[in-house]
């Protein structure tokens, strides 16, 4: 994370609220919430992408419907804390497709992984054939996710 800050005026706040909710929006229609123009409107969308305040536009996917019915979160912790190690784990996390997020955290853990699994038999399998033979690996617990009661992709900017 970085400790930039970008100044960001009324306009760009609402920008940023609209495409956080809808990034399909067209431009016009954008503009026409906001109310400016188009031409300034689409300025200030690319000057966001520019700066990285806009990293992304995705699908939000219904994972269930594709038959992906298991998210698990799994703590880590390593035998060792040096660079080198934990950056060997991530570079070996990087190439799991199942993992879909890693946080480096505090507390009684040092990784946060979040996995999406078919079901509970899929998961012990990755487990087994993937999580366990990642050698920087020392302890791990696993977290099943029974249900999820908020996941918002819209971030409130003050």
């Amino acid at each position: 994370m970085s400790n930039t800050s970008i100044k960001l005026d009324e306009i760009d706040k609402k920008i940023l609220s609209i495409l956080q909710k809808n990034a399909k929006i067209t431009n016009a229609q954008l503009s026409n919430d906001i109310g400016l123009s188009p031409a300034p409107t689409l300025e200030r969308v690319r000057k966001l992408e520019q700066t990285g305040v806009i990293k992304s536009y995705h699908a939000r996917i219904n994972h269930e419907l594709l038959g992906i019915n298991i998210g698990v979160f799994v703590q880590v912790s390593f035998h060792s804390h040096s660079k080198n190690d934990i950056l060997s784990f991530v570079q070996k996390i990087n190439l799991i497709p199942e993992i879909i997020e890693c946080y480096h955290v505090t507390g009684s853990s040092d990784i946060l992984l979040k996995v999406l699994a078919k079901d509970i038999a899929n998961y012990h399998e990755f487990l087994l054939s993937k999580l366990v033979d990642i050698e920087e690996i020392g302890k791990m617990e696993s977290l099943v996710i029974l249900a999820n009661y908020k996941q918002s992709p819209v971030f409130q900017i003050e």
